[in-house]
């Protein structure tokens, strides 16, 4: 599936160098993000604003109460989506896995439907509950159905099974929208954006996402056997049955809780961890900081285009990432229709 020559143009860089780039380039892209919008103001006035702070001021104000909280959601929730496309194709060996193209994604935002149809008053922390439980079920039938024929669970019926859960799904929330008057409400979700996201959001997403994001590089080696294949993992003394459901709840983790945030954005799980394997090789414990640090500069980059291309009106942000991530994915699907 991955191949080791990836390692090659790895060396090339050390990791430091690419870590403090990835950093600097993640800085950078937030603090362009929040000094462009439908308001213009100088980099030196958003830097006052975020210093110095002056609840008196209306552009601090706008910095501090909208344009901050959307730019951190957005570093928060494309580093999660990055790390949960990385860990799915670690532990199913398949290089086209992605919350959104296994359908993963669709199953949150089914739940989330259903909580506007009939719980609408619901607490944004039970949203999040409910969100993730979406994603659990989901991936169940998921693997169920990719499972049920001869021979066994193969990426490629991973995908095609993701493919026709994914499509399921998306027709029932469409039903259940329309029949319950929820096109409004559910837009936001199926286009996917972070213009929605407040600090409370950030103080209940941000810990969930930190503390599975430790918990991954933990399980960093281990994956990185696993993706090399069962066999050799298990020869090297990895538990290989324990580590896939361990690396599948934190993933299912950061996509529940990413959905709940800003609704189904697809691609940035796929895109982001072929970057970070070209960049430091086939090694997890790398693969998992890189793919979050490029991930967030994604999403930021994502959202600012979104509010830049036709101002003061926005585009949907999962439509940005979709025109970078939906060429990737056909070259990468070419790619292994010629490797089988």
């Amino acid at each position: 599936m991955f191949r080791k020559n990836s390692t090659s143009f790895a060396r090339a860089f050390p990791l430091s160098l690419i870590l403090i780039l990835s950093g600097l380039g993640l800085l950078l892209s937030m603090f362009v993000a929040v000094s462009f919008g439908a308001k213009g103001m100088t980099l030196a006035a958003v830097w006052t604003a975020i210093v110095h702070y002056n609840p008196e001021l209306t552009t601090h104000q706008i910095i501090h109460e909208l344009r901050l909280p959307r730019v951190l959601g957005a570093a928060v929730i494309g580093a999660a989506f990055a790390v949960s496309g990385a860990l799915m194709q670690g532990v199913t060996r398949n290089p086209l896995a992605d919350a959104g193209i296994l359908g993963i994604n669709a199953g949150a935002t089914f739940v989330v439907a259903l909580s506007f149809a009939f719980f609408p008053n619901l607490p944004y922390s039970a949203l999040i509950l409910l969100s993730f439980t979406g994603a659990v079920l989901s991936t169940l039938f998921i693997f169920v159905l990719g499972s049920s024929t001869a021979g066994g669970l193969t990426p490629l019926r991973l995908t095609i099974a993701g493919a026709v859960v994914a499509a399921l799904l998306h027709s029932l929330s469409s039903g259940i929208a329309i029949y319950y008057d929820l096109s409004q409400d559910l837009a936001f979700w199926y286009a996917g954006g972070v213009a929605g996201v407040k600090w409370l959001h950030l103080e209940l997403l941000a810990p969930i996402i930190l503390i599975t994001f430790v918990w991954t590089l933990l399980l960093g080696r281990s994956i990185s056997l696993l993706s090399l294949g069962e066999e050799v993992a298990v020869n090297l003394g990895v538990k290989a049955k324990r580590i896939r459901i361990l690396g599948m709840t934190s993933a299912l983790i950061l996509a529940g809780v990413s959905v709940s945030a800003v609704g189904s954005i697809g691609f940035v799980g796929l895109v982001i961890p072929h970057i970070s394997r070209k960049l430091v090789g086939v090694d997890y414990r790398f693969i998992i900081p890189v793919s979050a640090l490029l991930g967030a500069v994604l999403l930021v980059l994502a959202d600012l285009g979104a509010r830049m291309v036709n101002p003061p009106r926005e585009l949907a942000i999962g439509v940005m990432v979709a025109l970078v991530g939906v060429p990737f994915f056909l070259y990468l699907a070419h790619k292994e229709r010629r490797n089988l």
